[in-house]
């Protein structure tokens, strides 16, 4: 069962969200190349979620040296550098730039300018201090990018917003019987939500994507 594959990878440590990105990376793959025969099990995404399990230990591991290498104060258990907290800033900043470029004022844009002046705050704030709190700092971004998941929900009709959510779930439809419900519905806004900001070019700002 597709399920106890999902049970299989967080019985062996690789977390959710980890996963969840695996199997849509998976998919885009799948996508990009369209074949005859459509995917019947989750096995087809094992080889992407492990390697996207083995980046994100990589991305932990070398962070955490870069940082204990600094020549001041460090946070030994800081899952990433500031160095690369501070460049994940700007390369988000200058995507939000690039995204309001593309639009007329509306809605998205004046989130999308919000977002770009938070994402200069909190640029300013962690250069100034000594050590970068890398939990804190996801906990700002989830903020900005709930906000940034509404504008870009009402930046579509409710007919587009139906049609992509019933492509989604035909996508899905192989699965569904072997995930829990809360699983399912998941990993259907995941790929709502990943579809609409590609859609609108609005990166995705949380630390896992880093």
């Amino acid at each position: 069962m597709d399920w106890a594959l999902i049970e299989s990878w967080k019985e062996i440590g690789i977390p959710l969200h980890i996963a969840l990105r695996g199997i849509e990376k998976a998919f885009d793959s799948w996508e990009s190349k369209p074949r005859k025969r459509s995917v019947k099990t989750l096995l087809y995404c094992q080889e992407e979620v492990e390697a996207q399990y083995a980046e994100w230990l990589e991305s932990r591991v070398g962070a955490a040296a870069e940082q204990s290498a600094e020549a001041t104060t460090h946070d030994d258990d800081a899952p990433f550098s500031r160095t690369a907290l501070l460049e994940h800033l700007r390369s988000a900043r200058a995507g939000m730039l690039a995204a309001v470029e593309q639009r007329n004022a509306d809605d998205l844009s004046e989130a999308l300018g919000r977002a770009i002046n938070l994402l200069t705050d909190l640029e300013a704030e962690y250069q100034s201090i000594p050590v970068a709190d890398a939990q804190k700092l996801e906990h700002s971004l989830s903020g900005i990018d709930r906000m940034l998941n509404e504008a870009v929900r009402t930046a579509v009709t409710r007919e587009q917003l139906a049609e992509i959510t019933k492509e989604i779930k035909k996508q899905l439809r192989p699965y569904k019987s072997h995930m829990e419900s809360s699983v399912y519905e998941q990993t259907l806004e995941n790929f709502l939500l990943k579809r609409l900001r590609e859609q609108f070019a609005v990166p995705r700002l949380s630390l896992f994507f880093l």
